[in-house]
């Protein structure tokens, strides 16, 4: 499938806007801002969601064009014609398709079963969907993590460029593998020069602190780019 690579799962979706307002902001807007707003929190909302790669949300207003006629001889000949009406010059331009709606874009990348990641989204911050999805076509039929589902499934796309930046392994182990890799860093600067005795004591120390084989135990924590 086009939305998988190994173990590693590309979800993308759009969901349409309702026309209207709240508080005299349109609906567009207004989702735009609660999503500026996860953006000043310490942590993440989706940093709580279980087997999440990395994740982005934003509104699309529309799809935009930036190019303009080209200089073939069709378009050369109504630049002339453009002289004497402007419907010459309006037919030399090249035909845009826009959308009816505005869209909160997400895309995820994420370990394993989209089905089961989306329940476990739904179990993990049902209060912050709501509180940027209550404003999309249909949403008001989102009642439970089944519900939720069918609608975001009702509204994705099919990956066409797949990226992740994840060695396919479940989250917690690459959490956990990112906390030592940093830890020991750190160990293998503050120790340089020590007598081997007291760094293998040292080492023996820092190996006790850091408990490599259990992932429950000290790990990168989600959402941040440094311990």
């Amino acid at each position: 499938m086009a939305n998988t690579s190994g173990n590693a799962y590309a979800l993308t979706c759009l969901c349409p806007i309702e026309k209207g307002h709240f508080n005299g902001t349109a609906y567009s807007d207004e989702v735009r801002h609660r999503l500026q707003n996860w953006g000043l929190l310490e942590h993440s909302p989706m940093a709580k969601v279980p087997q999440t790669y990395l994740c982005r949300y934003f509104v699309l207003d529309d799809v935009y064009y930036e190019s303009l006629a080209g200089t073939e001889f069709g378009g050369t000949f109504y630049d002339f014609m453009s002289i004497f009406s402007d419907k010459f010059r309006r037919k030399a331009l090249p035909r845009e398709d826009h959308l009816k709606s505005k869209y909160i874009v997400f895309s995820c990348n994420l370990h394993g079963d989209l089905d089961a990641y989306l329940r476990g989204m739904w179990d993990a911050i049902s209060d912050d969907i709501q509180h940027i999805w209550q404003f999309c076509y249909g949403f008001d039929q989102v009642k439970d993590a089944d519900s939720f589902v069918a609608y975001i499934k009702k509204c994705q796309l099919k990956a066409a460029l797949f990226f992740v930046g994840s060695n396919d392994d479940p989250l917690p182990e690459q959490l956990k593998a990112l906390y030592l890799k940093q830890e020991f860093s750190r160990f293998a600067a503050e120790h340089q020069g020590m007598p081997a005795a007291q760094l293998q004591q040292a080492y023996q120390t820092f190996i006790q602190r850091v408990e490599p084989l259990n992932l429950a135990g000290p790990a990168w924590t989600p959402g941040l780019s440094t311990l």
